[in-house]
């Protein structure tokens, strides 16, 4: 009887995995199918695909069919939808809906302007290696907004950027230093080196 109750889980543990992995390949190729639809303009196919996968947490589909609500491809535009999904990404720690949700705050749509909330989103996104926050995050510290004008650590953030980006391309800001510039750039690699705590 014990043998028979060893064979009997083992089989029940096989079946389970290979259901967990033809599920997650059903959910990778429903995921291909709505880019695909996305790609090929058709909006309204590709909403619908994306809208389930969003459902069940998969953060990429959460942002896709949050930038069509935003955009209004596919669905009616409507902001605070477009927040909704966004949050539900960045929560989970997808940088890039986590720089679209700052760029919400930023801009007032879907939520009240908070440029303490819009650094807060890309600060977060930037420390996960998210290249356009970081540069976004540059561009509030450069400008004041959410944060005190400093123009070292805007540069920092645009050093950092370029670092990582594929075309590595720097803009220095007119402002700075020479002494500035070298203070940026040594900032950087301490917040890159020390994996962004403390910058």
């Amino acid at each position: 009887m014990n043998q028979l109750l060893k064979q009997v889980l083992l089989v029940c543990v096989y079946v389970c995995v290979c259901m967990f992995a033809l599920t997650g390949q059903a959910i990778a190729d429903s995921l291909s199918d709505a880019k695909g639809a996305y790609d090929a303009g058709d909006y309204a196919k590709a909403a619908k695909l994306f809208k389930p996968l969003a459902e069940h947490g998969d953060a990429g589909a959460q942002t896709n069919l949050g930038l069509m609500y935003d955009h209004g491809k596919g669905v009616p535009q409507d902001y605070k939808e477009a927040v909704k999904w966004f949050r539900l990404a960045a929560k989970n720690g997808y940088a890039p809906a986590q720089s679209r949700l700052g760029d919400m705050y930023l801009n007032g749509r879907g939520v009240l302007q908070d440029y303490k909330k819009t650094v807060k989103w890309f600060r977060l996104a930037a420390e996960n290696g998210y290249v356009p926050a970081q540069s976004r995050l540059g561009d509030m510290y450069q400008n004041g907004l959410g944060v005190p004008k400093n123009y070292v650590l805007a540069q920092m953030w645009k050093n950092i950027a370029a670092a990582n980006a594929p075309t590595g391309e720097l803009k220095q800001l007119k402002q700075l230093t020479l002494q500035q510039i070298v203070e940026a750039q040594e900032l950087a690699r301490k917040c890159t080196s020390n994996k962004f705590k403390g910058c």
